[in-house]
């Protein structure tokens, strides 16, 4: 089992050097896009560069690293538009790229320690000093395999080496587990927990759904003056709420995996929500759509799972149809069962808080699915595990 992680790490002496070589490179990768959106469909990432390689480096002054990096980014966008447009959430259409950001190969054009990077631009190899902070410095002791990374200008103007690494860790089997752990994400409470022995815990819940509600305020209030400085502070707290996600993700995150450790849990259960905004953003008021869409539950799972990855725990993807309407005594499934905060089944009357109630239900198919994978000794392809 890998896992794999990203280290945010600021760069910082940038120079007009490594910002004129991000335009480049943000110009090839605009010129490879239009090329593909006049065909009209996508391709694979080697016959695009062939299509480009001499352009990029002949007209453009690209490297040779650079060169082969940009089809392979452009060709992985398109690939995703052509996923959404099956879906019918998006239409074909030019994808524009940013100078923002530049990918780098470890040891073709880029190598790195915990106190410089070192990096191929247009003029050359230069290096650059980055700030290592100090939770980031373990990942230079030699036990951790450095990957395609990034340059990234963040919103604030600064520069960062957005370092991708991964690890080889021992990994378990999931039928020799015995203890399950179920967790629903919402909106009431971020996320609650529920173990095979009917342990539970609520995390977050009220306090940040305020703060999200001010937020929200802020932005009505500037958006209806429409003024230059309007945007500047639209921009700076649409910066400030990201910030705020994240870092409540994290640590709610932290705290999952820990609570998970306290109880000896060997498998953490979630549900697997590819597509469920856009499904059920219909069924929502407009009132509420934006506190229905805007927290990034991806973002927490993705936590959770590369977290517990580190703590040995595995995680399971289940499917989230009906975990909140599925009563976790008699199996009943009404929308009726759910009022809101409450859950009372209409059939025999069973009653627990719904979003507890949803996290029992996850635990239980992520436990159901241990014991189908060991009666048919085998992973189907459609079977999701971390």
């Amino acid at each position: 089992m890998f896992l794999t992680k990203t280290v945010i790490l600021k760069i910082e002496n940038p120079d007009n050097n490594l910002v004129n070589t991000m335009q480049k490179y943000s110009d090839g990768m605009n010129h490879v896009s239009k090329i593909l959106f006049d065909i009209g469909k996508s391709m694979g990432a080697m016959k695009l560069q062939k299509l480009v390689y001499s352009h990029l480096r002949e007209n453009l002054g690209l490297k040779s690293q650079m060169s082969c990096n940009i089809p392979r980014q452009v060709a992985g966008t398109y690939k995703t538009l052509k996923e959404q447009i099956k879906m019918g959430q998006a239409k074909w259409q030019q994808i524009k790229f940013n100078p923002t950001s530049m990918t780098f190969s470890y040891k073709r054009d880029f190598i790195i320690d915990e106190n410089a990077v070192k990096l191929t631009t247009i003029n050359g190899r230069k290096t650059y000093s980055i700030l290592n902070y100090d939770h980031a410095k373990q990942y230079f002791d030699g036990s951790w395999k450095y990957q395609a990374s990034k340059v990234v200008k963040h919103n604030d103007g600064n520069y960062f080496f957005h370092l991708s690494i991964e690890k080889e860790i021992s990994g378990k089997n999931i039928t020799e587990a015995s203890s399950f752990m179920g967790i629903d994400v919402g909106i009431n409470y971020l996320a609650v927990a529920s173990t095979t022995d009917k342990k539970c815990k609520f995390f977050a819940g009220g306090e940040i759904k305020d703060l999200r509600n001010h937020y929200k305020s802020m932005r009505t209030r500037l958006q209806s003056k429409g003024t230059l400085s309007a945007k500047r502070i639209l921009k700076h707290i649409s910066g400030k709420e990201k910030r705020l996600m994240r870092d409540v993700n994290h640590k709610i995150s932290k705290e999952i995996v820990k609570f998970a450790l306290e109880n000896d849990v060997s498998v953490i259960g979630l549900e697997d929500l590819t597509g469920v905004r856009n499904a059920t953003m219909k069924k929502v008021s407009r009132k509420r759509r934006h506190t229905h869409s805007s927290w990034a539950y991806r973002q927490l799972h993705t936590f959770i799972e590369y977290k517990a990855k580190e703590a040995g725990i595995l995680t399971h993807y289940v499917d989230p149809s009906f975990t909140s309407q599925t009563c976790i005594r008699c199996n009943h499934i009404s929308k009726n069962n759910r009022k809101r905060l409450n859950f009372e089944c209409e059939i025999c009357g069973y009653q627990n808080n719904a979003d507890l109630n949803g996290a029992m239900n996850i635990e239980h198919r992520t436990r159901d699915f241990r014991y189908i994978l060991e009666s048919q000794g085998c992973l189907s392809a459609t079977q999701t595990i971390a």
